[in-house]
Protein backbone atom coordinates (compact mmCIF):
# COMPACT_ATOMS: atom_id res chain seq x y z
CA UNK A 1 0.00 0.00 0.00
CA UNK A 2 1.38 3.88 -0.56
CA UNK A 3 2.66 5.19 1.70
CA UNK A 4 4.79 8.24 0.83
CA UNK A 5 6.30 8.60 4.36
CA UNK A 6 7.11 4.82 4.83
CA UNK A 7 10.90 3.28 5.30
CA UNK A 8 10.01 0.66 3.07
CA UNK A 9 10.67 1.28 -0.69
CA UNK A 10 8.20 -1.13 -1.73
CA UNK A 11 5.68 1.47 0.08
CA UNK A 12 6.92 4.78 -1.26
CA UNK A 13 7.37 3.42 -4.49
CA UNK A 14 4.37 1.85 -4.80
CA UNK A 15 3.75 -0.52 -7.67
CA UNK A 16 0.08 0.00 -7.67
CA UNK A 17 0.23 3.82 -6.85
CA UNK A 18 2.09 4.36 -10.14
CA UNK A 19 0.21 1.87 -12.38
CA UNK A 20 -2.85 3.94 -11.02
CA UNK A 21 -1.22 7.22 -11.92
CA UNK A 22 -0.33 6.18 -15.32
CA UNK A 23 -4.09 4.51 -15.94
CA UNK A 24 -5.38 8.46 -14.33
CA UNK A 25 -2.96 10.30 -16.84
CA UNK A 26 -3.95 8.22 -19.71
CA UNK A 27 -7.52 8.58 -18.98
CA UNK A 28 -7.10 12.75 -18.84
CA UNK A 29 -4.50 13.42 -21.39
CA UNK A 30 -6.89 15.23 -23.02
CA UNK A 31 -8.81 17.04 -20.59
CA UNK A 32 -8.10 20.93 -21.18
CA UNK A 33 -10.06 21.91 -18.30
CA UNK A 34 -8.14 19.59 -16.06
CA UNK A 35 -4.63 20.40 -17.64
CA UNK A 36 -4.81 23.86 -17.82
CA UNK A 37 -5.67 24.18 -13.75
CA UNK A 38 -3.06 22.10 -13.76
CA UNK A 39 -0.40 24.71 -15.94
CA UNK A 40 -2.23 27.41 -13.74
CA UNK A 41 -0.98 25.53 -10.51
CA UNK A 42 2.37 25.02 -11.59
CA UNK A 43 2.36 28.88 -12.24
CA UNK A 44 2.46 29.44 -8.75
CA UNK A 45 6.24 27.59 -8.45
CA UNK A 46 4.90 25.40 -5.62
CA UNK A 47 5.22 22.57 -7.52
CA UNK A 48 3.31 19.64 -8.71
CA UNK A 49 1.85 15.87 -7.42
CA UNK A 50 3.05 13.15 -9.35
CA UNK A 51 -0.19 12.44 -10.37
CA UNK A 52 -0.73 16.30 -11.83
CA UNK A 53 2.93 16.18 -13.75
CA UNK A 54 1.76 12.60 -15.34
CA UNK A 55 -1.10 14.30 -16.92
CA UNK A 56 0.80 17.06 -18.22
CA UNK A 57 3.72 14.59 -19.42
CA UNK A 58 0.81 12.57 -21.44
CA UNK A 59 -1.19 15.61 -22.13
CA UNK A 60 -2.35 15.13 -26.67
CA UNK A 61 -2.99 18.70 -26.75
CA UNK A 62 -0.15 20.81 -28.78
CA UNK A 63 -1.52 24.52 -27.82
CA UNK A 64 -0.99 23.53 -24.66
CA UNK A 65 2.69 21.29 -24.53
CA UNK A 66 3.41 24.69 -26.01
CA UNK A 67 1.95 26.59 -23.01
CA UNK A 68 3.58 24.18 -20.16
CA UNK A 69 6.73 23.73 -22.20
CA UNK A 70 7.00 28.11 -22.12
CA UNK A 71 5.94 28.33 -18.69
CA UNK A 72 9.12 25.96 -17.94
CA UNK A 73 11.42 28.37 -19.32
CA UNK A 74 9.80 30.67 -17.33
CA UNK A 75 10.29 28.91 -14.05
CA UNK A 76 13.69 28.11 -15.27
CA UNK A 77 14.61 31.48 -15.24
CA UNK A 78 12.88 32.76 -12.45
CA UNK A 79 14.95 30.62 -10.30
CA UNK A 80 18.53 30.51 -12.10
CA UNK A 81 18.09 32.83 -14.88
CA UNK A 82 20.96 32.30 -17.58
CA UNK A 83 23.71 31.27 -14.74
CA UNK A 84 24.48 27.31 -15.39
CA UNK A 85 26.68 25.32 -12.96
CA UNK A 86 29.78 23.58 -14.83
CA UNK A 87 30.91 20.59 -13.12
CA UNK A 88 33.42 17.69 -14.46
CA UNK A 89 32.89 13.67 -13.39
CA UNK A 90 36.72 12.49 -11.97
CA UNK A 91 36.32 8.78 -12.39
CA UNK A 92 39.02 7.27 -9.65
CA UNK A 93 38.00 3.51 -10.75
CA UNK A 94 35.98 1.04 -12.66
CA UNK A 95 36.55 -2.19 -10.79
CA UNK A 96 33.02 -3.36 -10.15
CA UNK A 97 31.84 -6.40 -8.39
CA UNK A 98 28.37 -5.54 -9.44
CA UNK A 99 26.63 -7.00 -12.75
CA UNK A 100 24.53 -4.18 -14.36
CA UNK A 101 23.69 -5.54 -17.91
CA UNK A 102 23.63 -1.74 -19.53
CA UNK A 103 27.00 -0.54 -17.80
CA UNK A 104 30.61 -1.50 -19.46
CA UNK A 105 31.75 -1.53 -16.07
CA UNK A 106 30.15 -5.13 -15.03
CA UNK A 107 32.34 -7.46 -13.43
CA UNK A 108 31.89 -9.67 -16.41
CA UNK A 109 33.27 -7.63 -18.75
CA UNK A 110 36.32 -8.95 -19.58
CA UNK A 111 38.21 -6.86 -22.19
CA UNK A 112 37.94 -3.56 -20.59
CA UNK A 113 41.18 -2.71 -19.04
CA UNK A 114 40.67 -2.42 -15.04
CA UNK A 115 42.31 0.14 -13.31
CA UNK A 116 42.32 2.43 -10.19
CA UNK A 117 43.99 6.06 -9.64
CA UNK A 118 46.55 6.08 -6.87
CA UNK A 119 46.60 9.47 -4.89
CA UNK A 120 49.60 11.12 -7.37
CA UNK A 121 47.55 10.28 -10.42
CA UNK A 122 44.11 12.02 -8.35
CA UNK A 123 45.85 14.87 -7.44
CA UNK A 124 47.28 15.04 -11.85
CA UNK A 125 43.95 14.69 -12.69
CA UNK A 126 42.63 17.96 -10.39
CA UNK A 127 45.63 19.82 -11.79
CA UNK A 128 44.57 19.39 -15.07
CA UNK A 129 40.93 20.24 -14.06
CA UNK A 130 41.56 23.12 -12.24
CA UNK A 131 43.92 24.45 -15.22
CA UNK A 132 40.75 24.33 -16.89
CA UNK A 133 38.64 26.45 -14.32
CA UNK A 134 36.48 23.71 -13.04
CA UNK A 135 35.82 23.90 -9.61
CA UNK A 136 33.20 21.57 -9.23
CA UNK A 137 33.82 17.71 -9.50
CA UNK A 138 31.10 14.71 -9.46
CA UNK A 139 33.70 11.76 -7.88
CA UNK A 140 32.75 8.58 -9.23
CA UNK A 141 33.94 5.33 -8.71
CA UNK A 142 32.55 1.42 -9.24
CA UNK A 143 31.55 -0.68 -6.34
CA UNK A 144 34.39 -2.76 -5.05
CA UNK A 145 35.37 -3.56 -1.06
CA UNK A 146 38.89 -4.58 -1.73
CA UNK A 147 39.79 -2.17 -4.61
CA UNK A 148 37.74 0.92 -3.65
CA UNK A 149 36.78 0.83 0.02
CA UNK A 150 34.98 3.90 1.25
CA UNK A 151 38.67 4.79 3.20
CA UNK A 152 39.96 5.05 -0.31
CA UNK A 153 37.29 7.61 -1.41
CA UNK A 154 37.82 9.00 1.98
CA UNK A 155 41.47 10.05 1.54
CA UNK A 156 40.27 10.96 -2.40
CA UNK A 157 38.05 13.55 -1.44
CA UNK A 158 40.80 14.93 0.91
CA UNK A 159 43.47 14.74 -2.04
CA UNK A 160 41.33 16.77 -4.06
CA UNK A 161 40.20 19.16 -1.58
CA UNK A 162 44.26 19.52 -0.77
CA UNK A 163 45.04 20.37 -4.60
CA UNK A 164 45.80 23.85 -5.22
CA UNK A 165 47.21 25.15 -8.44
CA UNK A 166 47.78 28.78 -8.17
CA UNK A 167 44.59 30.54 -6.73
CA UNK A 168 42.41 28.29 -8.39
CA UNK A 169 40.88 24.66 -6.51
CA UNK A 170 38.25 22.32 -6.43
CA UNK A 171 35.39 23.59 -3.72
CA UNK A 172 33.20 21.75 -4.40
CA UNK A 173 33.48 17.29 -4.29
CA UNK A 174 30.41 15.83 -4.89
CA UNK A 175 30.50 12.25 -4.71
CA UNK A 176 28.48 9.39 -7.04
CA UNK A 177 29.60 5.82 -5.36
CA UNK A 178 26.87 2.81 -4.34
CA UNK A 179 24.52 2.64 -1.79
CA UNK A 180 26.17 1.87 1.76
CA UNK A 181 25.28 2.27 5.74
CA UNK A 182 24.51 5.51 7.70
CA UNK A 183 27.75 5.57 9.24
CA UNK A 184 29.39 5.56 6.00
CA UNK A 185 27.34 8.38 5.21
CA UNK A 186 28.07 10.70 8.06
CA UNK A 187 31.82 10.07 7.13
CA UNK A 188 30.99 11.02 3.87
CA UNK A 189 29.53 14.40 5.65
CA UNK A 190 32.56 14.55 7.76
CA UNK A 191 34.87 14.70 4.96
CA UNK A 192 33.73 17.93 3.14
CA UNK A 193 31.23 16.30 0.50
CA UNK A 194 28.48 18.21 -1.43
CA UNK A 195 25.86 16.32 -3.06
CA UNK A 196 25.69 12.60 -2.84
CA UNK A 197 24.37 10.93 -5.78
CA UNK A 198 22.98 8.14 -6.31
CA UNK A 199 21.09 7.15 -9.82
CA UNK A 200 17.93 4.77 -8.82
CA UNK A 201 18.33 3.57 -12.53
CA UNK A 202 14.40 2.18 -12.72
CA UNK A 203 11.85 2.13 -10.50
CA UNK A 204 10.56 -1.16 -11.90
CA UNK A 205 11.72 -3.37 -9.13
CA UNK A 206 11.08 -6.34 -11.90
CA UNK A 207 13.06 -4.60 -14.18
CA UNK A 208 15.01 -3.57 -11.84
CA UNK A 209 16.22 -6.77 -10.71
CA UNK A 210 16.72 -8.46 -14.42
CA UNK A 211 19.29 -5.69 -14.97
CA UNK A 212 21.12 -6.22 -12.09
CA UNK A 213 21.30 -10.11 -11.42
CA UNK A 214 24.62 -10.28 -9.21
CA UNK A 215 26.41 -7.96 -6.85
CA UNK A 216 25.39 -5.88 -3.95
CA UNK A 217 23.41 -3.66 -5.87
CA UNK A 218 21.09 -6.31 -6.98
CA UNK A 219 19.39 -5.73 -3.86
CA UNK A 220 16.24 -3.43 -4.99
CA UNK A 221 15.10 -2.44 -1.64
CA UNK A 222 18.71 -1.72 0.07
CA UNK A 223 19.53 0.56 -3.08
CA UNK A 224 16.28 2.32 -2.74
CA UNK A 225 16.30 2.99 0.64
CA UNK A 226 20.18 4.65 0.55
CA UNK A 227 18.63 8.17 0.33
CA UNK A 228 17.03 7.63 3.21
CA UNK A 229 20.02 5.95 5.19
CA UNK A 230 21.89 9.30 3.65
CA UNK A 231 19.28 11.23 5.39
CA UNK A 232 19.94 9.90 8.61
CA UNK A 233 23.83 9.88 8.59
CA UNK A 234 23.80 14.37 7.72
CA UNK A 235 24.15 13.84 4.10
CA UNK A 236 20.27 15.99 3.17
CA UNK A 237 21.89 17.09 0.02
CA UNK A 238 21.36 14.47 -2.29
CA UNK A 239 20.75 14.17 -6.04
CA UNK A 240 18.52 11.36 -7.56
CA UNK A 241 17.83 10.04 -11.05
CA UNK A 242 16.89 7.22 -13.39
CA UNK A 243 18.22 6.11 -16.45
CA UNK A 244 15.81 6.82 -19.13
CA UNK A 245 15.62 3.62 -21.46
CA UNK A 246 15.99 0.95 -19.07
CA UNK A 247 12.14 1.10 -18.30
CA UNK A 248 9.14 2.96 -20.40
CA UNK A 249 9.65 6.40 -19.34
CA UNK A 250 6.37 7.08 -18.00
CA UNK A 251 6.97 4.82 -15.05
CA UNK A 252 10.10 5.86 -14.52
CA UNK A 253 9.31 9.73 -14.78
CA UNK A 254 6.01 8.78 -12.12
CA UNK A 255 8.67 7.02 -9.79
CA UNK A 256 11.16 9.54 -9.71
CA UNK A 257 8.85 12.01 -8.34
CA UNK A 258 7.64 10.08 -5.96
CA UNK A 259 11.06 9.56 -4.21
CA UNK A 260 10.99 13.36 -4.31
CA UNK A 261 8.30 13.50 -2.60
CA UNK A 262 8.74 10.72 -0.21
CA UNK A 263 12.33 12.53 0.95
CA UNK A 264 10.05 15.66 1.21
CA UNK A 265 7.69 14.01 3.17
CA UNK A 266 10.17 12.35 5.43
CA UNK A 267 12.71 14.91 5.85
CA UNK A 268 11.11 18.20 5.00
CA UNK A 269 13.80 18.31 2.17
CA UNK A 270 13.50 17.13 -1.53
CA UNK A 271 16.28 16.57 -3.52
CA UNK A 272 19.31 18.88 -4.24
CA UNK A 273 19.22 17.90 -8.02
CA UNK A 274 17.76 15.63 -10.45
CA UNK A 275 19.65 13.71 -13.21
CA UNK A 276 18.38 12.94 -16.68
CA UNK A 277 20.37 10.62 -18.43
CA UNK A 278 19.62 8.19 -21.36
CA UNK A 279 20.78 4.74 -21.97
CA UNK A 280 23.52 5.20 -24.83
CA UNK A 281 25.59 2.83 -26.63
CA UNK A 282 28.92 2.18 -24.76
CA UNK A 283 32.15 -0.55 -24.77
CA UNK A 284 30.00 -4.05 -24.34
CA UNK A 285 26.39 -2.08 -24.39
CA UNK A 286 24.08 -1.86 -27.75
CA UNK A 287 21.42 0.31 -27.53
CA UNK A 288 19.27 -3.22 -29.27
CA UNK A 289 19.07 -4.38 -26.17
CA UNK A 290 16.85 -1.25 -24.85
CA UNK A 291 13.33 -1.06 -26.37
CA UNK A 292 12.49 1.75 -24.59
CA UNK A 293 15.20 4.43 -25.79
CA UNK A 294 13.75 7.63 -25.25
CA UNK A 295 12.90 9.69 -28.15
CA UNK A 296 14.09 13.13 -28.26
CA UNK A 297 10.48 15.17 -28.19
CA UNK A 298 9.97 13.10 -25.01
CA UNK A 299 13.27 14.12 -23.44
CA UNK A 300 12.48 17.40 -23.57
CA UNK A 301 9.12 17.55 -22.80
CA UNK A 302 9.96 15.11 -19.51
CA UNK A 303 12.56 18.03 -18.19
CA UNK A 304 9.97 20.69 -18.98
CA UNK A 305 7.65 19.10 -16.50
CA UNK A 306 10.21 18.02 -14.04
CA UNK A 307 11.19 21.47 -14.12
CA UNK A 308 7.78 22.61 -12.93
CA UNK A 309 6.86 19.69 -10.83
CA UNK A 310 10.08 20.55 -8.81
CA UNK A 311 10.71 24.01 -9.74
CA UNK A 312 13.63 24.64 -6.87
CA UNK A 313 15.72 21.62 -7.98
CA UNK A 314 18.79 21.61 -9.59
CA UNK A 315 18.42 19.52 -13.00
CA UNK A 316 21.35 17.88 -14.70
CA UNK A 317 22.13 16.40 -18.23
CA UNK A 318 25.23 14.66 -19.20
CA UNK A 319 27.26 16.04 -22.36
CA UNK A 320 27.06 12.57 -24.01
CA UNK A 321 23.80 14.79 -25.53
CA UNK A 322 24.04 15.92 -28.47
CA UNK A 323 24.35 20.09 -28.83
CA UNK A 324 20.82 20.98 -30.15
CA UNK A 325 19.78 18.41 -27.30
CA UNK A 326 21.43 20.56 -24.95
CA UNK A 327 20.70 23.83 -26.15
CA UNK A 328 17.14 22.60 -25.86
CA UNK A 329 16.95 21.20 -22.22
CA UNK A 330 18.77 24.29 -21.12
CA UNK A 331 16.62 26.37 -21.98
CA UNK A 332 13.53 24.14 -20.95
CA UNK A 333 14.88 23.37 -17.23
CA UNK A 334 18.12 22.08 -16.77
CA UNK A 335 20.52 24.35 -14.90
CA UNK A 336 23.72 22.41 -14.47
CA UNK A 337 25.77 20.39 -17.21
CA UNK A 338 29.27 18.40 -17.36
CA UNK A 339 31.69 20.04 -19.43
CA UNK A 340 35.07 18.98 -21.16
CA UNK A 341 34.25 15.48 -19.55
CA UNK A 342 36.19 12.41 -19.58
CA UNK A 343 34.45 8.98 -18.22
CA UNK A 344 37.67 6.64 -18.22
CA UNK A 345 39.67 6.76 -15.64
CA UNK A 346 42.77 9.06 -15.30
CA UNK A 347 41.08 10.92 -19.23
CA UNK A 348 42.39 14.02 -17.93
CA UNK A 349 45.67 12.77 -18.31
Amino acid sequence: MYNVKSNHADEFIDDSEILETLAYAEKNKSNRALIEEIINKAALCKGLTHREAAVLLDCDQPDLIERYEQLAREVKQRFYGNRIVMFAPLYLSNYCINGCVYCPYHAINKTIPRKKLSQDEIRAEVEALVKKGHKRLALEAGEHPVMNPLEYILESIHTIYDTKVGNGEIRRVNVNIAATEVEAYEKLKAAGIGTYILFQETYNRKNYEALHPTGPKSNYCYHTEAMDRAQLGGCDDVGIGVLYGLTTYRYDFVGLLMHAEHLEAKFGVGPHTISVPRICPAEDITLDEFPDVLPDEIFCRIIAVIRLAVPYTGMIISTRESQSVRAKVLDLGVSQISGGSRTSVGGYT
